[in-house]
């Protein structure tokens, strides 16, 4: 299993991680396979979304504080359930295709760590699985 050090500087935010896990991909000399990225934290995710224009993932910072701002009627004590169902919604897991060496993604498409309870020293767990 391989790792990527995530360091986030706010609460909510997007990170595009999509040059470390093609990195990690080029080291090994993966050419064909399936490349697992699993987030360990029960208050982030991984998302994957445009990587074009940067407001997008403005966007959906903004609506997901939609979705579940902080209510002080949350019942867990650490206070950051907001970020718990945040990424509940997200997700934790992507499966993507490698081939020919290089990460398979639309066009427009990134892959974003999503953090929901930062400033924080994270990372995300890569699995690469090569198919001969």
């Amino acid at each position: 299993m391989l790792k990527i050090s995530v360091i986030t500087t706010k609460t909510n935010e997007l990170t595009e991680v999509t040059s470390n896990i093609q990195k990690l991909i080029d080291e090994q000399k993966i050419n064909n396979g399936i490349c697992v990225v699993f987030c360990p934290h029960t208050t982030a995710g991984i998302i994957v979304n445009e990587a074009y224009d940067a407001d997008v993932k403005d966007d959906i910072i903004f609506s997901m504080e939609k979705i579940s701002p902080s209510y002080p009627d949350f019942k867990h004590l650490e206070g950051n359930s907001s970020a718990h169902v945040k990424a509940s919604l997200i997700g934790n897991s992507s499966n993507l295709i490698v081939e020919n060496g290089k990460i398979q993604l639309g066009r427009w498409q990134g892959i974003y760590f999503a953090e929901f309870d930062g400033p924080r020293k994270r990372e995300l767990w890569v699995k690469i699985l090569e198919i001969i």
